[in-house]
């Protein structure tokens, strides 16, 4: 009688062997903790980082988050199924961050261990009823860069060279769609599209939601100037260029290079090098808003979830209270 190995395919066995050994793999990536903790600790270890988590961000900070408490508890000489609200207390109160950072921890290990508890490897998730400092926040930390100041970093962009012409693009896309600098780097050129009576940029922003904004007339201008001296019929819509030369490559511009090319820009401008391309959306956002713009015009082209969101962005309530203070006359 045939073996059951023998009922498998040789190219299938292969593929098993393939998906055991990256299953093996993953298991051994788990803590000592969860590891003792048995096979089903481990298995909703990598059912929840692997399987649960789609975004690559989240599962990175969530990960982290999560390793790092287990390693407290572990130095403390705690097993994962007797931990208590009470230690994950201790933790952040011992925990040397920012609130806003420990929130973020704190959802990290309520839903790791709600995925403990589905999975009854521990009968209650100790971090549910722990409770993060309050934290409010009434106005955004990003500085906002000046409408005089982005005129000022456009103009002094040589628009003679292809990187020039590619550099003075980024930032006015930046200005005019208030999209998000890892969207812009994410563009292609076909996300340029023209419905036969206007261009619109789609982009693809967090969480992979997928927006389409009009494209003003000098923005369109600008574009198409560049398209057309780069030469750019397929592929990335900003591409990086081959060392110092006008040369431009294949490789798109990552968020970071952006953010590196606009800092080069401002300081040929002689203009303040702490602005980031999330200045652009700050200064955007207020300049529609002092138009008196409606909140959910602005709020649909940031791209925000909840309006709230888009106040932060408001840097109006500052201007005021600096007119107050030069009021002052002592």
């Amino acid at each position: 009688m045939t073996g059951s190995r023998d009922l498998i395919p040789r190219q299938d066995a292969s593929a098993v062997r393939v998906r055991a050994r990256g299953t093996s793999l993953s298991r051994r990536h788990a803590p000592a903790i969860v590891r003792h903790a048995g096979d089903s600790a481990q298995f909703a270890w990598e059912e929840f980082f692997q399987g649960e988590i789609a975004n690559h961000h989240t599962r990175k900070n969530y990960i982290h988050a999560v390793r790092k408490f287990l390693t407290w508890a572990e130095d403390h000489g705690l097993e994962l199924v007797r931990i208590t609200p009470g230690d994950v207390g201790q933790y952040f109160q011992e925990l040397p961050l920012a609130v806003p950072t420990k929130k973020l921890h704190l959802a990290a290990l309520r839903k790791f261990f709600d995925r403990m508890v589905n999975r009854h490897v521990v009968v209650i998730n100790p971090a549910a009823t722990v409770r993060a400092e309050r934290y409010s926040v009434v106005e955004g930390k990003t500085a906002e860069i000046r409408p005089d100041q982005a005129r000022t970093l456009l103009r002094s962009i040589d628009a003679t060279t292809t990187v020039g012409r590619r550099d003075r693009c980024v930032l006015s896309v930046l200005i005019y769609t208030a999209a998000r600098v890892g969207a812009v780097a994410r563009l292609g050129i076909k996300s340029l599209q023209y419905d036969g009576s206007q261009y619109s940029l789609r982009f693809v922003e967090k969480g992979n939601k997928a927006r389409e904004i009009p494209v003003r007339h000098d923005l369109q201008l600008l574009l198409l100037d560049y398209i057309n001296a780069a030469g750019i019929t397929e592929g990335p819509l900003f591409c990086t260029a081959l060392g110092k030369t006008d040369i431009l490559t294949n490789r798109p511009m990552t968020g970071i290079d952006i953010c590196r090319m606009m800092k080069r820009r401002l300081r040929e401008a002689g203009l303040p090098t702490h602005y980031s391309p999330h200045s652009f959306r700050v200064a955007t956002v207020t300049d529609l808003l002092e138009q008196n713009q409606p909140l959910e015009d602005v709020q649909h082209l940031a791209g925000h979830a909840d309006p709230r969101t888009t106040r932060l962005y408001d840097r109006r309530r500052r201007k005021i209270t600096r007119n107050i203070v030069e009021r002052i006359s002592i």
